[in-house]
């Protein structure tokens, strides 16, 4: 499996470093001390939030008694488990960066590069930290309302982890970094925010050019220099609030914390885990087999029942990167196993995150209904064929790609073969229908279900399969924190990036913009999916959509679009722009899952978006997909 390159300081790449041995023995010692501190609680979190969260299922539905503390303490440690988890990240070297371009240079502009971004990263963390003990000093006057404690407990989360990573910031760049190298990349990053500092009084000129300047212009050097994704989404929304408004910078870490915390997204860490859980459990491994037995010997097979089984999962958990988290490690062995290239795993991985976005239940279209006024059970009924449609484009691709794939050492399954196969995997093959199930009768919640599933991988594990081994929990509990760490602090600063084009008044400009269009209901369908493409790789779903669907909405109504219609391509088009690099959050949360260097991917995407994208014109060209079969 290849293994992510996320954060910079590969030793190999520097410079023998001029520290004595015995200062780098204990520079290494400390580093062990501090990771095994972080690891130890992080670890304690994964499990006391499955632990709260089964708990609280129980006492609602089984004992009748709702425990009204159980959220509320769910959250105030989930901001700890992302943040602790994005400490881990750092540590390890884990968080996704971009190095199609660094891997491409010299040794020594590699090594320069690689200090450079780690040398960048700190700077964040500097220039953010006593924002983040302010905004934690602030919240120290708020009480929560069931546990009646101050929210601090919580908000101090933010300043602790994010001087953690500094600290591990500063241990990699002096226990691996030549001094020449530490130097000159530290000059390079000093210089560049002096430069933008003093230019401060010209930026206050350029209103909304300013968004160009920072959040296409910064946050593409510092992507393609190779700086974290996180943290060039940092510096862009730092830099245009600090040097462009007068935005105290308490608010960006009100507003990471906003996006980090969300009760939903904590659905990601435990699907992360239920996802490892299956594959230790030998669950994983009995359900490729069937559908190995199935289409193992079809051309392309697995890559279809890729496709299928996102399908299927996708709106159980509420977001993207946890459905992908759940299958993903199921078939991506097999698959890789069968000759399978990573990138282009994680490529259709992507893919398939995009083409679900319509399927319900889905957070997306809940928002859609509660602010526009749509129907929501007229939203979840037109989801499903849109889906379907791109589902067939994407296995168009696959077929094309595949079409000469060499299968001459696969022997076709007999009847017999696949019904044992068949009889083996029924416990596995129920766990999708054991979590829909929950969601849809009640049971639980779309975050407290997976703990339903991970209880019955482990019962199933232990029972049925045999297999259960305890001492993997610790690794598997501190990589799930690591992994989710890693895709929510994305999530908080890209939050930080939608809230700063909110506040430039950009959203309500363009709505006025594509008012005044001529052409009628094509060229605003046609607008629509161009601005919601572009709007996609830069916001969440839910933040574009409370943003942009009040105003156009109504729009599409006054040119004679059906609100349901116009919800199922504006929900694809956000889904294209989300998933594609190399601006899209969701490509990096399914490189990060799928444990694939970005660059990787970026090739063989491109196929699977020029799918996407015709699946969502044929959606826009026949309004019947969504509409008919509305009553």
């Amino acid at each position: 499996m290849a293994r992510i390159q996320s954060h910079p300081g590969g030793a190999s790449l520097f410079a023998e470093n001029s520290e004595k041995p015995s200062e780098r023995s204990w520079l290494t010692l400390i580093d062990a001390i501090l990771g095994a501190a972080v690891e130890i609680p992080v670890a304690f979190l994964v499990a006391i939030e499955i632990i709260i969260l089964f708990a609280g299922v129980i006492a609602r539905f089984v004992l009748h008694q709702p425990l009204i503390w159980s959220d509320e303490l769910a959250s105030i440690l989930f901001l700890w488990l992302a943040m602790l988890g994005a400490v881990v990240a750092f540590r390890r070297n884990e968080h996704m960066r971009m190095t199609a371009i660094v891997a491409r240079a010299s040794p020594e502009v590699r090594a320069f590069l690689d200090v450079f971004a780690t040398s960048s990263a700190l700077a964040f963390l500097l220039l953010i930290v006593w924002p983040a003990f302010e905004y934690a000093q602030e919240e120290t006057f708020i009480t929560t309302p069931a546990l009646e404690i101050t929210n601090a407990w919580r908000a101090a989360a933010l300043p602790v982890g994010i001087a953690l990573m500094a600290v591990f910031a500063l241990l990699r760049l002096t226990r691996t970094a030549s001094l020449r190298t530490l130097a000159s990349a530290i000059a390079a990053v000093l210089i560049i925010v002096a430069a933008f500092w003093f230019a401060e009084p010209v930026f206050r000129q350029l209103g909304n050019l300013n968004l160009v300047i920072f959040f296409v212009g910064v946050v593409a050097a510092s992507v393609l220099a190779g700086v974290p994704i996180a943290f060039a989404f940092g510096l862009a929304i730092f830099g245009y609030l600090s040097l462009t408004t007068q935005t105290p910078l308490m608010v960006l870490v009100g507003r990471m914390d906003e996006g980090m915390s969300h009760l939903i997204l904590l659905a990601v860490p435990l699907f992360v885990f239920l996802g490892l859980l299956i594959e230790m459990t030998g669950m994983a491994r009995a359900m490729v087999a069937f559908l190995a037995s199935l289409l193992g010997h079809v051309r392309g097979g697995l890559h279809y029942v890729l496709v299928g089984a996102m399908y299927l999962v996708s709106g159980i958990s509420g977001a993207k990167a946890a459905d992908m988290a759940a299958v993903a490690p199921v078939l991506f062995p097999e698959m890789k196993a069968r000759g399978a290239r990573p990138g282009d795993l994680v490529a259709l991985l992507s893919a398939t995150g995009a083409q679900t976005e319509t399927i319900p239940p889905s957070l997306v279209l809940i928002t859609i209904g509660s602010v526009t006024g749509v129907s929501i059970a007229a939203l979840f009924t037109g989801g499903l064929l849109p889906a379907v449609v791109l589902a067939a484009t994407l296995c168009l691709v696959v077929w094309w790609r595949y079409r000469g794939e060499d299968l001459s050492h696969v022997k076709r399954a007999t009847k017999r073969e696949i019904g044992r196969s068949f009889v083996i995997a029924i416990p596995a093959l129920a766990l999708p229908f054991v979590i829909r199930a929950a969601v849809v009768e009640g049971v639980a919640t779309a975050t407290e279900v997976s703990t339903i599933g991970i209880f019955y991988a482990v019962i199933i594990g232990i029972i049925v399969y045999r297999q259960f081994e305890w001492r993997r929990l610790r690794s598997m509990l501190v990589d799930t924190a690591c992994l989710s760490g890693s895709i929510l602090l994305i999530i908080g600063t890209a939050t930080g990036m939608a809230w700063g084009l909110t506040q430039s008044g950009f959203s309500r400009s363009l709505a006025t913009a594509m008012t005044g269009l001529p052409g009628g209901a094509v060229t605003f369908m046609t607008v629509s999916i161009v601005a919601f493409v572009i709007l996609g790789s830069v916001l969440e779903g839910i933040p574009a959509i409370v943003l942009f669907g009040p105003l156009l909405f109504p729009i599409a109504r006054a040119v004679g679009i059906h609100e349901v219609h116009y919800a199922m391509v504006v929900i694809l088009a956000m889904g294209i722009g989300l998933f594609a690099p190399p601006f899209g959050v969701g490509y990096y949360a399914a490189c990060a899952i799928g444990r694939v260097e970005p660059a990787e991917g970026m090739k063989p995407i491109l196929g699977y978006l020029l799918a996407l994208l015709v699946g969502t014109v044929i959606v826009a060209a026949v309004p019947w997909l969504s509409i008919g079969f509305l009553k």
